[in-house]
């Protein structure tokens, strides 16, 4: 990754995080944006950066990104204070000093350009190229589009020799002139929003501790709304607002804001069908620590969100997803289409509990074993996990990192199954199966079963007597390899989820 691009001057943000995520955030803006004065409050990281505003706007833990107004102490009020005492303190403490929010209006307006110039670039970049594309299919329309280059060209040297004869026999400039030093007229390609005359506005607030009790957030809302009319001059319009006030009230502090994109960063752009949220599969992939000419594994990859966001950090590396479901495999491979990394990211239908891949092949295992809550699995996860674990164990290098998304009932049968393979705990191997059979050897795999493993080149492995029975009884191998490292609980939404850290010692 290259140096970050500075635009010279010092802007501070803040962003909100999801529960567990602010740690994952913080590393984040210190690593991409060279951030200064990074903090943290509850759900929030606030910091300072010069970087160009769509390198900000590209943070991967981020829910949402602010322009930081102001960060102060909180709003106290007496048990005695009344309500229009009560307002009167409020709108003085939120509002503080006029020149600080105009200038932050004008910062903000400043951003909004940068942003929508970029929005208008990208889109006449891939306007371009689908011209390009559908143009390199027929000879037809490649004559066409050269004779129309040729037009266009033309154009502009006519334009530019009008331009400089024009230039030459135009006066001295006078203070005011909107064209530049070079003759030549700004970029109407979006025009930026005016904040220079008073721009319309709406109060979105969060409203938490004592203060509740004197008034509601709508009531906040209001009073705030009240005193930005009367003293700045500001035109509320609650339904198509050019500026919205984000004010965060709560017993730690007081936080003022401006957002800067009207969607959330965590909505991906590139994501055709959504799965796991975005902001926790980056998360999942950035714990594996991936280094470049790496192979990475998703053993059930679902929609393929974990891959497509590994991918997206991360360019000379080589990512594999299997599942066994074909819907779960068309949408994968519709998003990793639409993602433009098809070159990158392989699909393969298979199950988790007999991966077509050589033993110590993979550099890093990355996976969120489903629950059945946004997509439906038919496995059963709690019975089949000692059996997906050894699999993902036997491919996984030694030093190779394993990081897995569970909920908690799956967090605790892990860590039971862990200890008890290191306590040797396991079922022996010599033992008969539970139904007092001898067990019945398996028969030497025939050439149908030797499939080419399409990623990492030779013969999948074949199917043995210890496998087998494994697959039969679901007995876990004899002993555990796997080095804890690290647990972390983050908000799914509805419900928590726990990430966990292994590290291969052992073969």
């Amino acid at each position: 990754m290259g140096e970050p691009e500075s635009t010279g001057s010092l802007v501070k943000y803040y962003c909100t995080a999801g529960n567990g995520m602010e740690r994952f955030l913080i590393a984040e803006v210190k690593k991409k944006l060279a951030a200064e004065d990074v903090c943290q409050i509850a759900g929030k990281v606030l910091f300072s950066s010069s970087v160009a505003i769509n390198r900000v706007s590209e943070l991967k833990a981020a829910e949402r990104l602010f322009l930081l107004l102001r960060r102060d102490s909180p709003v106290h009020l007496s048990a005695h204070t009344g309500p229009a005492k009560a307002a009167s303190v409020l709108q003085s403490r939120v509002l503080g000093d006029v020149a600080q929010w105009t200038g932050a209006a004008v910062t903000w307006s400043r951003l909004q350009g940068e942003l929508s110039v970029r929005r208008a670039t990208g889109e006449k970049e891939q306007e371009e190229e689908e011209e390009e594309e559908e143009g390199g299919s027929e000879e037809g329309r490649e004559e066409e589009l050269s004779r129309r280059t040729c037009g266009v060209k033309a154009q502009r040297l006519k334009r530019k020799r009008d331009e400089e004869e024009e230039e030459e026999q135009r006066p001295e400039r006078k203070t005011g002139d909107t064209t530049d030093d070079h003759g030549t007229r700004p970029n109407r390609t979006k025009p930026e929003p005016s904040v220079l005359a008073p721009p319309t506005f709406r109060v979105s607030c969060k409203c938490t501790g004592p203060l509740t009790r004197y008034f509601s957030t709508q009531e906040v809302s209001r009073v705030i709304g009240g005193g930005l009319s009367r003293v700045l001059g500001w035109k509320a319009d609650l339904k198509n607002p050019q500026l919205e006030v984000n004010v965060s009230l709560s017993d730690d502090h007081l936080l003022l804001g401006f957002p800067l994109t009207r969607l959330p960063l965590a909505n991906r752009s590139y994501m055709k069908t959504t799965g796991l949220r975005s902001t926790v599969a980056w998360a999942l992939a950035a714990m594996a620590h991936i280094q470049p000419g790496s192979r990475v594994l998703d053993p059930m990859c679902g929609v393929g969100t974990v891959l497509i966001e590994a991918a997206q950090e991360h360019e000379a590396v080589c990512f594999l997803g299997v599942d066994n479901d074909d819907g779960q495999l068309q949408r994968a491979n519709e998003n990793v289409a639409f993602a433009e990394l098809p070159h990158r990211i392989q699909l393969l239908k298979a199950s988790s509990m007999m991966l077509p891949l050589h033993s110590s092949s993979v550099d890093a295992v990355v996976c969120d074993l489903p629950f059945g809550r946004k997509f439906s699995t038919k496995t059963n996860m709690a019975a089949n996990l000692p059996l997906i674990l050894a699999e993902m164990e036997r491919v996984l290098r030694v030093g190779g990192t394993l990081v897995l998304l569970l909920t908690p009932q799956l967090s605790c049968l892990l860590k039971r199954l862990l200890a008890q393979k290191d306590a040797g705990a396991t079922c022996n191997q010599g033992a008969e199966p539970p139904t007092g059979k001898p067990r019945r050897p398996s028969p030497p795999p025939s050439s149908t079963e030797q499939q080419t493993d399409p990623v990492l080149g030779g013969v999948k492995p074949p199917r043995t007597q210890e496998t087998d029975s494994a697959l039969q009884y679901g007995a876990p191998p004899p002993r555990c390899s796997m080095e804890h490292q690290e647990t972390l609980r983050v908000s799914l939404g509805a419900i928590d989820g726990l990430l966990h850290k292994y590290v291969k010692t052992d073969s």
